[in-house]
Formats: C-alpha cells, structure tokens, sequence
C-alpha cells in the first residue's frame, strides 16, 4: 500500500504503486483478473471507467478488470468479489486494489460529494455525514450513558498506534484534552472525533493457492438509506448481519477474534462497531477503550494501524488497507505494532452504515 495523507501523484500512480508491491509481495508477475475500488473518482478527478483505466495503466490491458463501489466500504466489496471469485474457480490470482484522490479539492466540495451516499431527500435539507454522525452520538449518549471522555480516547488510542506506522497520515500522538478542546465540527463531535481528507492506495492478491494467512469467513449486510426509516440509531443493524454472516462461515465466533481493524471515520463508530460485532458486550466499549483494553497491549488491540482517524480514509482504499493490516499482524510483520494474534476482523462501513462488511481472516497452522 502507499502511505496515506496529501499526496502529489494522480490516483492511478497512487493505485500503480500499491498493486506493484503487492504483487511483488505475492510474487505474481501477472494477475488472472483485477477489482478495483473506487468511491466517486468521476467527481474527484474527472476520470471513469475506473477498471480500464487501471489496467491499462498498470500494464494489464488485457486482463479481465470489474470496478466496485459501496461507497466508503467499496474496499471491502472489492475484497468480497475478488474472494468470490477465487472461490467458484473462476481465477487463480486476483488482484484486489482501491484508492481514492481528494485533497486536491477545497474541503467543502469533498464534503459534498462525500454526501451524496446520503438519502436525496435528507439531504436536501442540509444534513451532512458529520451531523448525522452527530445526531447517533447523541443517542448512543442518552441512551447508553457514553460520554464524551471515552469517546476521545478512541482518538487519542488511534493517534497513537499511527506513531508507530509509517504508511500514516498522522504520526504524531495527541492528548485527551486536546480532542475534547479541539473546534466543534457536528455537536458533540470536534475535529479531533473526525477522519481527515486523505489520500492513497492499498492493494493485496488473493490466491488459490494456500498462503500464510486464509479468509476464514466475510459478510454483508444493509440498511435503509435515509435514517429517517431506522428504527434504532444508537447501533447498527448491517454491521450486526454483516458480522453474522461472517462468524456463520468461519464456524466460530467473537471470542477467537485477537485483534481488530474497526471503521472510525468518526471515534464513536469505532464503540458502536466493537458492540455490533459482539468483540465486547454491549454498553462497554467506552469503558473498556478508557481502560486500555484496545491498545496495542491490550486485552483485544484495536485499530493497530490508527485507523481511518490517524492512518488515514481515503475512502475505497480503507477497507483493503484494513485487510493489508491484519494480514501484516498475522503473519508477523507488523514492524513497531506487532501484537499476538492468529484471528483478525476487519469492519467497514458505506455511507452512514447502509452497506457494511466484515471479514475475518486466520493464519494458518
């Protein structure tokens, strides 16, 4: 994968320099097909027809290349397909990759084209991903009793795992008071609550042939659009069905999962999302990231990569750099923030949590 942040390249070099280590990491010369990864790359850079335009650009024009978009978890739906399509035996090697290219853009127009993954008609009335972020935090607050302090330190954990990872946008620690002090961006959300605008690639191959590292189980699971129809906004139902779905193919459940690669575009998605997939019971997550059970020396290591928060969101890379970390972790190569574990899952989430995924993956034997 590249490192994430504000980077010069075009996103097609971004995506070629991924797909190159990864396929040299895989010693693949020439994969069998491509799925690519790309949220809205007509808006952000003016380019379409993604899948040709990559393999062609890599030098692969003439291998098979389908693009995939579930909005901000189109990585993870890459991963699925590229997964699926191993498994029919259809292909021996896929390459799987997803970028995004934004920080070219003022903040307000990636904003808006971020928004369009919103309901039309919520939208017309002014609501933006941060405000309806805002508007769960509320509720998970007054109905849980979540507060402000344990939903900080999912970003000050976050920040500091980055320290460690050199492929991050942020590298620098960050204090609690800082976070909480920081500007007010969708009540009760400040800045330091939220992901950056970055950008980046990250790639892997899947291979028919056994490695080091195996896809135990991964599921999908959806949600109405407009939140308006929800029934319960203080957790989220695709993430539940998605993680079900996941846990039912692997044949084994939360408690073998060791560590975790969570979607934190905002701090308290990262609690929701641990409860939604059962990693900790549910109304703990504040207290238990507060106590340090999900730091790199904890009970169960969250977001060892420092997650969409410090490592970085450019979107459709984020669900395959998730994929990039727990492989790294479980194989042993995780240089700086290697922790113990043999089990990993990785959650992410589309839009406001209309399309999620959850894959787990184990090391072999």
């Amino acid at each position: 994968m590249t490192r994430f942040g504000r980077r010069e390249e075009s996103l097609p070099d971004l995506m070629a320099e991924a797909a190159r280590a990864a396929l040299a990491d895989a010693d693949v010369e020439s994969p069998d097909a491509i799925v690519v990864a790309a949220m809205n790359p007509e808006e952000f850079t003016g380019e379409g027809n993604y899948g040709s335009l990559i393999n062609t650009h890599l030098g692969f024009s003439r291998v098979p290349a389908l693009r995939v978009e579930t909005a901000t978890s189109s990585g993870l739906a890459a991963f699925y397909c590229g997964y699926l399509a191993i498994a029919a035996g259809f292909h021996r090697t896929v390459l799987v990759l997803g970028g995004e290219k934004m920080s070219h853009l003022p903040t307000p127009r990636v904003s808006e084209i971020i928004g369009r993954s919103i309901d039309p008609h919520e939208r017309r009335y002014g609501t933006t991903m941060p405000a309806l972020a805002g508007l769960i935090t509320r509720a998970v607050m007054h109905r849980t009793g979540l507060t402000l302090r344990e939903i900080s330190q999912v970003a000050v954990k976050n920040h500091a795992h980055a320290t460690r990872n050199p492929y991050a946008h942020f590298q620098e620690a960050v204090t609690l008071e800082a976070v909480m002090d920081s500007r007010m961006v969708a009540d009760p959300l400040r800045l330091y609550h939220c992901c950056p605008i970055s950008d980046g690639a990250a790639a892997v191959v899947l291979h028919a042939e056994a490695g080091p590292v195996r896809v135990a189980g991964i599921g999908q699971g959806t949600e109405a659009i407009a939140v308006r129809y929800r029934s319960d906004l203080t957790s989220f139902r695709a993430t539940q069905s998605a993680a079900q779905a996941a846990y039912r193919m692997a044949g084994f459940g939360p408690e073998r999962v060791e560590v975790a690669e969570i979607h934190d575009a905002f701090s308290p998605f990262e609690l929701i999302s641990l409860e939604d997939t059962g990693l900790i019971p549910a109304g703990k997550a504040g207290r238990a990231t507060l106590d340090g059970e999900t730091a790199l020396d904890g009970r169960l290591p969250v977001n060892p990569s420092g997650g969409l928060k410090a490592r970085g969101h450019p979107l459709a890379a984020t669900g395959i750099a998730q994929i990039v970390e727990l492989t790294w972790q479980l194989s042993g190569r995780a240089e700086g923030r290697q922790v113990k574990a043999r089990v990993g899952l990785a959650q992410s989430i589309g839009g406001i949590a209309t399309n999620n995924w959850v894959a787990l993956l184990e090391a072999r034997p």
